[in-house]
């Protein structure tokens, strides 16, 4: 008997995802004392320049965390080991300290992930300090990975993308909710459900979601409407970002100074695997 779940033919799919490589083995997370108010500061030493960035306060476990990996000198000698013009400059592998030219790289880190920390208004501007992760299928949770992390480069987005943007996370919103109704059907809808399943076409499918996009609605309504502020909108149309990846990967800092060198490592020559084919090594230094 066939599965019918409705398949998200709706989200907007980009090629480019600032994720680490699948891993098999399940990880757990790793407790991190929380400290408050900190307004730390890092420096990223590279040799093209150093980028200064500023970690946040609204994201504890991620700022903590950073914090902890840094004063043990975790993340020097590790690469940019992932680069994509106009999207993102990617780090914090420590598989990558003695990699040879061609490896492929993106499955190290501590044997932890991080609880998600979604801030509404923390987004993916250009700049972004923000924490990679393993895929959705893997990680439904959307839990950081222990060490990785990138930095938006992004580009800047019209007002009408955006708008197409906001249309696309509310169809794949619906897509999610419609699967979990026909994966658990309430009492009153199982014998659609089944009659669809045991039909199996298109078309029975198509109206079986017809029928359910009342409940579909209510729902929606109940969680939200995904929808980007005049704010949000005026800096992904001026400064520039990655705005499909709010709310699906944890931003924790920001670059304050050094994008200029973000803008140069991105734009560096790369292999197939988006590795530059120059090293890039980084040290981290913690500031106030």
């Amino acid at each position: 008997m066939k599965n019918f779940y409705l398949s998200l033919i709706f989200i907007f799919i980009v090629g480019f995802q600032p994720a680490l490589a699948q891993k098999k083995a399940a990880v757990q997370n790793k407790k991190v004392v929380t400290i408050t108010e900190l307004k730390q500061k890092a420096i990223i030493h590279t040799s093209l320049g150093d980028i200064t960035i500023l970690l946040y306060d609204k994201t504890p476990l991620h700022r903590d965390n950073f914090i902890k990996l840094a004063n043990e000198k975790y993340y020097d000698s590790t690469l940019f080991h992932r680069v994509i013009p106009e999207f993102m400059i990617q780090g914090g592998d420590p598989d990558s300290k003695k990699a040879l030219p061609g490896t492929v790289l993106g499955d190290g880190g501590p044997e932890y992930t991080i609880k998600a920390e979604f801030v509404p208004e923390l987004i993916h501007k250009k700049g972004a300090l923000c924490a990679a992760r393993m895929g959705d299928n893997v990680n439904p949770n959307k839990e950081s990975s222990g060490s990785q992390f990138y930095i938006v480069q992004g580009k800047k987005f019209s007002v009408q993308e955006l708008t197409n943007l906001e249309m696309r996370f509310n169809q794949a919103k619906r897509a999610e909710i419609a699967n979990r109704i026909i994966a658990n059907p309430p009492v009153e809808l199982k014998a659609k459900v089944d009659s669809a399943r045991a039909i199996g076409t298109n078309e029975a499918y198509s109206n079986l979601v017809q029928n359910l996009e009342p409940i579909i609605e209510t729902e929606l309504a109940k969680q939200g409407k995904f929808a980007f502020t005049e704010e949000q909108k005026k800096v992904y149309s001026t400064i520039g970002g990655a705005p499909h990846l709010d709310g699906g990967y944890t931003v924790f800092g920001e670059v304050i100074s050094g994008l200029e060198v973000v803008e140069k490592i991105a734009a560096l020559p790369r292999d197939k695997s988006d590795r530059p084919l120059t090293d890039i090594k980084m040290t981290i230094e913690l500031i106030k």
